[in-house]
């Protein structure tokens, strides 16, 4: 037997995103999404998105900035991942570019330099090609822009 979905009223359903909310900024989707596996029909679930926003317990372009900061500082993600991973989420271009901003350009080269350095002295590879094809993909699969990654590997393997 299926264990049958708890229905939840509109109040009880408002807290319980509201919880969600709090917790960690989400993004307009993943609040929707939520929202219909909790088994909501579409009128309450725009209902329950503007009263989020209303109250601020949900906010796109917090979102995307902080999305941006976090998998840069702690996955030392690329600009190019987090501009992918934002648009599957339907963020907006203006929030994206907004977000992007709160990368430090220095910090972004330094942390392309260093994860470059490390990956390169983990590559066992004797073959010189293979080695920077290696690190290409490496850094190109963390969404590192392609002329970075080529510019740091003319410098780093010779």
């Amino acid at each position: 037997m299926k264990n049958a979905q708890p229905s939840y009223t509109l109040d009880e359903a408002k807290k319980k995103i509201e919880n969600y909310c709090a917790y960690q900024d989400r993004c307009h989707k993943e609040v929707a999404n939520k929202l219909r596996e909790m088994g909501m029909i579409p009128r309450a679930i725009d209902q329950i998105i503007g009263h989020l926003i209303q109250e601020n317990f949900l906010n796109e372009e917090r979102f995307a900035k902080s999305y941006a900061r976090g998998k840069f500082n702690i996955k030392k993600w690329g600009k190019k991942r987090i501009v992918n991973e934002l648009k599957m989420r339907d963020i907006s271009k203006y929030n994206i570019t907004s977000a992007l901003k709160e990368i430090d350009e220095n910090e972004y080269l330094n942390t392309l330099n260093l994860l470059a350095e490390k990956r390169l002295e983990a590559i066992r590879e004797k073959n010189i090609q293979k080695r920077r094809k290696k690190l290409a993909d490496y850094l190109l699969y963390r969404g590192w822009e392609s002329h970075l990654v080529y510019e740091k590997i003319t410098e780093l393997i010779k």
